[in-house]
C-alpha cells in the first residue's frame, strides 16, 4: 500500500536576526504589559487529542517551548538638553554624547556606538504682567540616542556607571539578539512532530487505533515572546487608614510613595509538552511551537 504524506510546511535554513527587548524603562509602557498578559494567559491550546466531527480520525497536537539566551546586545540610552538656540544645544548634547564614549573607552568598554538624532522641538513658558500670564517661546530642546551593541552581557554594568558619571540615567532598552532563529524554528518542529508521533503511538497501543499512514498538518503556529512582553511588575505595602476629621475639614491626607518592582516573568512551562532549555534564570527570547497533525482512522 502506497503510503501519502501531506506536510504543508516551509522552513528556511537561513541566519536570521530577532532581537527582543529586556529591561531598561520601556517596562513602563502599560501596552507591553496588556500584550504581555495577552501572551502569558493559560489555557489557550488543547494538549490532547480532538476527535474529527464524522469520527475518521484525531487532531493530534504538540506544545512545544525553547528558551534561548541573547548572542549579542544593544543598548540604547537617551539624552536631551535644553538652551536658548539649537546651536546651544546641540553643543551641550554633542559635549555629552562624545564624553559618554571616552568615557567607556577609558574604562576598556568594547562597544560600539550609533547616535540618533530623534527630536528638535521648541520649548514654551509663562511672562507674568500683572494677573496675565503670556506663553512665550523660551528656548529649544534637542533628544538623542545612543546605541551600543556588545556581545558580554557584563558590558552593560560598565554602559550603566559611566552613563551616571556624565548623568545619562534613561535607559530606554535592551535588545536581545539571537542570530539565528530558522535553526530554532527547526528544532521545534522536529520535537513536535516527534512528540506527535509519540502520543500516536500510545493510542494505538493503549486503545488499539489504527491509524493510516496518511498524515495532514492542521496548525502550524510560531510564536516569540520578547523579554519586555515577559516582564510583570507589583507594589507590595501595606499602610493605614486615615479618615477625615469631622472638627477639622480642611486637613488633607499625603501618600507616601511605594515602589514599584519590576522582575522577568517567563512563561509557565505546565504550558507545554515539552521545554528546551527549562531552567531560566535571566531574561530570555522564548520560542515556542503549536503543532496539530490530523491521523484518519484505517478503516
Amino acid at each position: 500500500m502506497k503510503a501519502y504524506v501531506y506536510l504543508f510546511v516551509c522552513i528556511i535554513a537561513v541566519a536570521v536576526e530577532v532581537r527582543a527587548q529586556d529591561s531598561g524603562n520601556v517596562v513602563y509602557s502599560e501596552a507591553k504589559r496588556a500584550e504581555a498578559n495577552r501572551k502569558l494567559a493559560r489555557g489557550s491550546v488543547a494538549f490532547g487529542a480532538i476527535s474529527l466531527p464524522d469520527n475518521s480520525g484525531l487532531i493530534i497536537p504538540a506544545h512545544v517551548q525553547m528558551n534561548i539566551k541573547a548572542d549579542e546586545y544593544v543598548a540604547v540610552f537617551g539624552l536631551s538638553q535644553e538652551g536658548r538656540t539649537v546651536q546651544e544645544c546641540s553643543q551641550k548634547i554633542n559635549t555629552q554624547i562624545e564624553s559618554f564614549i571616552g568615557e567607556l573607552k577609558n574604562i576598556g568598554a568594547n562597544a560600539d556606538a550609533e547616535v540618533d538624532h530623534t527630536t528638535q522641538t521648541q520649548t514654551y513658558d509663562y511672562q507674568i504682567t500683572g494677573n496675565v500670564a503670556n506663553e512665550k517661546a523660551a528656548g529649544f530642546i534637542v533628544k538623542k540616542t545612543v546605541s551600543f551593541h556588545f556581545k558580554e552581557k557584563v558590558m552593560m554594568n560598565k554602559l550603566m556607571a559611566a552613563g551616571a558619571k556624565l548623568g545619562v540615567y534613561d535607559l530606554i532598552k535592551v535588545d536581545y539578539v539571537v542570530n539565528n532563529a530558522a535553526a530554532v524554528r527547526e528544532k521545534l518542529f522536529e520535537e513536535s512532530v516527534r512528540i506527535i508521533k509519540e502520543k500516536a503511538g500510545r493510542y494505538d497501543k493503549l486503545l488499539g487505533l489504527r491509524f493510516r499512514s496518511q498524515l495532514q498538518i492542521v496548525q502550524e503556529n510560531y510564536n516569540t515572546i520578547f523579554p519586555t512582553e515577559a516582564y510583570d511588575s507589583y507594589t507590595a505595602f501595606e499602610t493605614g487608614k486615615v479618615s477625615e476629621s469631622v472638627f477639622n475639614a480642611r486637613n488633607r491626607v499625603k501618600e507616601a510613595r511605594k515602589n514599584e518592582t519590576f522582575f522577568f516573568n517567563a512563561q509557565d512551562p505546565g504550558n507545554f509538552d515539552y521545554v528546551i532549555n527549562p531552567v531560566v534564570t535571566e531574561p530570555v527570547v522564548q520560542f515556542s511551537l503549536y503543532l496539530q497533525i490530523k491521523y484518519l482512522f484505517d478503516k
